[in-house]
């Protein structure tokens, strides 16, 4: 056998569908104990041959009613601890169907509150697997959150190594600038001074040009083919290896000073079919 009790504070399953116990056990005693407490109180006894008994205590209206119906008809009453004799239950009509009432009032709610008791249940499933599922994806926000903060240092650390390298660059951008400035007026030097040497070369030639004429008409050298070197210095002067005479020496050095000056030497090589000219030259008026 099997007992199902349901109080107005709690909500039980199996309300519905009771059956007639058999042979159920009759009350022994025509006044019993008791108790005022606001309460109610449903026992379901049901049994494997579909029979069923159900008992109800209930404070109702300043009395207090037990009653017992099998299949939901009345089958023993009982008001303020006095067993009520059939013949009066007439007198409890509008007590008992308000109880009736109440209690199917109560077996609905119950139903409702099992059923809102297992959604309840479902929800909370549910939020136990969210709860999981949350859990899991804040490990993994907070892993994130770990890789991003050491990128983010990996990203400041390559940003000062590029700033520092942009300094560096900048440094050196102001050092190139400064060595093209130093380059540009050093090329300027250049061209000056080549124009200037350029200068130099002509006025030389044009001397050599007429160095030569002088040792032609001299008789030192019979044309300009046959003049195979020559120097000319501050303290002598030689024509193709042979020094020459003093007064040939004083007069070529005066009138040539700008290659007695310093160290002057003229060639015209056969090999390099050619004229090589070198000198360290002293200006003087």
């Amino acid at each position: 056998m099997k007992t199902n009790y349901i109080k107005s504070s709690m909500l039980l399953i199996g309300i519905l569908g009771v059956a007639f116990v058999a042979n159920a056990q009759k009350r022994d005693s025509l006044k019993r104990a008791y108790t005022h407490d606001s309460h109610r109180e449903y026992t379901i006894e049901s049994s494997k041959n579909g029979q069923g008994r159900e008992h109800v205590n209930m404070d109702w209206d300043g009395q207090y009613y037990e009653l017992t119906q099998v299949n939901g008809k009345l089958t023993e009453l009982f008001v303020d601890g006095e067993k009520v004799p059939q013949s009066k239950w007439g007198e409890y009509s509008k007590a008992l169907a308000a109880i009736r009432e109440q209690v199917q009032k109560d077996k609905i709610q119950a139903k409702k509150d099992q059923e809102q008791a297992v959604r309840d249940q479902v929800q909370a499933k549910k939020d136990q697997e969210q709860a999981r599922l949350d859990q899991i994806q804040a490990k993994k926000d907070q892993e994130g959150a770990v890789r991003d903060q050491e990128q983010a240092k990996r990203d400041q650390e390559e940003a000062a190594r590029d700033q520092e390298q942009a300094k560096k660059d900048m440094e050196q951008a102001g050092r190139d600038q400064e060595q093209a400035k130093l380059d540009q007026e050093q090329a300027k030097r250049d061209q000056i001074q080549a124009k200037h040497d350029q200068e130099e070369a002509r006025i030389d030639q044009q001397l050599m040009k007429q160095l030569i004429a002088d040792l032609i008409s001299d008789k030192i050298v019979p044309d300009e083919k046959s003049l195979h070197d020559l120097t000319l210095n501050s303290d002598e002067m030689t024509v193709n290896g042979v020094k020459q005479p003093d007064e040939v020496f004083k007069k070529y050095k005066e009138k040539y000073k700008r290659f007695a000056g310093g160290q002057f030497s003229y060639e015209n090589s056969g090999n390099t079919h050619g004229i090589h000219m070198s000198r360290n030259i002293i200006h003087t008026n």
